[in-house]
């Protein structure tokens, strides 16, 4: 009797363990996901979890605060303290390639196949210098989001803008046409990069007082100062409530936008309108990519690539569109017939073929407060355009200079 008893422990303890030659891997993923986001994350992991059960690989992902995340990375990871993998927007890869050992190169993982299934630009974000540090998982990017009771037709061009907004504004009565956040660079960015302006040059030369930069804020201005069809006072907070409210019929916001609108509103999505000001190029949004990161000091960097290519295949877009309602870049994944139906989806998809990534050099990070600083001057009318970026320019190039003597 006792004997069987052995027997059987023994058949019960071997078949719990991982198929004979397979070593027993445990990776640690990082996210900043939260509600609908996370569900279909954590249902992919799942999926993944199940497939690879036999092999003894299963994925724990853990949930990190958003506002806390970067300086988590920062200080966790090159400690070997952090993830085998983490998801980030690219604006902070430089900074984490400079710093060392935060973000493992890829090149010797990738193959043709596994390149050539996303958009271009979502895989231009992840290369840093040449190599390949991750691999997109799901974008962001500014559109145009309508009223429909009061825009029948979403204008298409900036000359059909003006007109429309003309007609449907009354600062009198707190009405607008047309309502952004203007005043922050980020939102900025799709006339800027439209009339074909830049942040830098040549990799990471500060270029904030570029002639076609001047030329898109003074556009902006007209807007705002000669047409009127802009609130003076612009904030998220502002434009969330006008246009909630019925007041603001035409807003340039992003999918973050979208949870924020009042039920009653009955709202559609088009592609950001061409620019007449510009010979009819169109606007161009930066596009926020995140990436999925093999994290340097992991110990499974094979398991880990294998999670993040897993990750970023079609059968994990489709969750993560349909269920978590974000972008992937996976180009393959807008051919199926219920991510291709989809009319928030499918203008997302559009936006993207004309984004611009943005900039993900170290100096990037000290873009933001200079040209918060001139944006915010411009907008109440204290300075003109050239000297707020002239101003804006020499800040920047100090502290750029100066983290080169570093």
């Amino acid at each position: 009797m006792l004997r069987s008893i052995a027997k059987l422990l023994c058949l019960t303890t071997l078949f719990a363990l991982p198929a004979l030659g397979a070593e027993a891997k445990k990776l640690v993923v990082w996210h900043a996901y939260r509600a609908e986001e996370k569900a279909a994350f954590e249902k992919v992991v799942a999926a993944f979890n199940q497939q690879n059960a036999a092999k003894g690989l299963q994925v724990e992902s853990l949930a990190v605060p958003y506002d806390a995340f970067a300086d988590k990375i920062s200080a966790a990871v090159p400690r070997g303290k952090g993830p085998d993998v983490f998801i980030y927007a690219q604006d902070r890869l430089g900074g984490w390639i400079e710093a060392g050992n935060t973000v493992e190169p890829i090149d010797f993982f990738l193959d043709d196949a596994t390149k050539s299934r996303f958009l271009p630009t979502t895989m231009e974000a992840m290369v840093y210098r040449g190599t390949t540090y991750g691999l997109p998982l799901n974008y962001k990017v500014l559109a145009m989001i309508f009223n429909k009771k009061l825009v029948a037709k979403p204008p298409k061009t900036t000359g059909e803008l003006v007109k429309v907004a003309k007609g449907l504004t009354d600062p009198a009565t707190g009405r607008f046409g047309f309502a952004y956040n203007y005043g922050d660079f980020y939102y900025h960015s799709a006339l800027l990069n439209g009339f074909g302006g830049r942040v830098f040059e040549n990799g990471s030369t500060p270029v904030l007082n570029a002639p076609e930069n001047v030329k898109s804020i003074e556009l902006l201005m007209k807007w705002a100062r000669k047409d009127n069809v802009l609130p003076k006072e612009p904030s998220v907070a502002v434009i969330t409530s006008l246009f909630s409210a019925g007041k603001a019929a035409i807003v340039f916001s992003g999918p973050w936008f979208l949870g924020e609108i009042a039920k009653d509103i009955d709202w559609g999505l088009a592609p950001l309108p061409t620019i007449d000001e510009a010979g009819g190029k169109p606007m161009r949004p930066w596009i926020t990519v995140e990436g999925v990161y093999v994290a340097a000091p992991s110990k499974n960097k094979d398991a880990a690539f294998e999670f993040a290519r897993y990750l970023t295949d079609v059968p994990a877009a489709k969750v993560l569109a349909l269920e978590g309602r974000q972008s992937p870049a996976n180009k393959k994944v807008y051919e199926d017939p219920k991510v291709a139906a989809d009319p928030v989806l499918k203008v997302f998809r559009q936006q993207v073929e004309v984004a611009v990534p943005m900039p993900n050099v170290p100096e990037m990070s000290m873009m933001w407060s200079p040209a918060t600083n001139a944006m915010n001057a411009i907008t109440k009318g204290s300075t003109s355009p050239k000297a707020a970026l002239d101003k804006a320019q020499e800040a920047l190039a100090k502290d750029v200079a100066s983290l080169r003597k570093k």
